[in-house]
């Protein structure tokens, strides 16, 4: 597994006048919109994601499951998967993952070199 990625402070601008309990549930409120998002916006490849913004639902899934780890919760990659894409990860692939393209996969090993 990569390793963690670090948290930013959030507690910035308006955020810094929030308690740490108020910014908590409005950082919980926007990821769930961004995991519905995602969701619903299944076309989206993750390799597109990978290519143009440098993280996909994996690594999405993965800090899903290295957060349940510091707070103690052990959660497996297939159960953290399940939780980010909605449904079992090879049923998500199933149904939405087309094969990548050459130039996807060429953008891709250019960007991540070694990955």
């Amino acid at each position: 597994m990569p390793a963690p990625q670090p948290q930013a402070d959030l507690a910035l601008g308006a955020a810094a006048d929030l308690s740490p309990e108020a910014r908590d549930r409005i950082e919980a409120a926007a990821f769930r919109k961004l995991v519905q998002h995602l969701r619903d916006n299944a076309e989206v490849q993750n390799i597109d994601m990978m290519n143009l913004a440098g993280f996909c639902r994996n690594c999405i899934s993965r800090w899903y499951q290295e957060a349940a780890g510091d707070t103690g919760v052990a959660l497996e990659t297939p159960a953290a998967r399940e939780v980010i894409y909605g449904m079992p990860y090879k049923e998500w692939q199933a149904l939405h993952q087309k094969e990548a393209s050459a130039e996807q996969k060429a953008a891709f090993a250019a960007k991540n070199p070694g990955h």
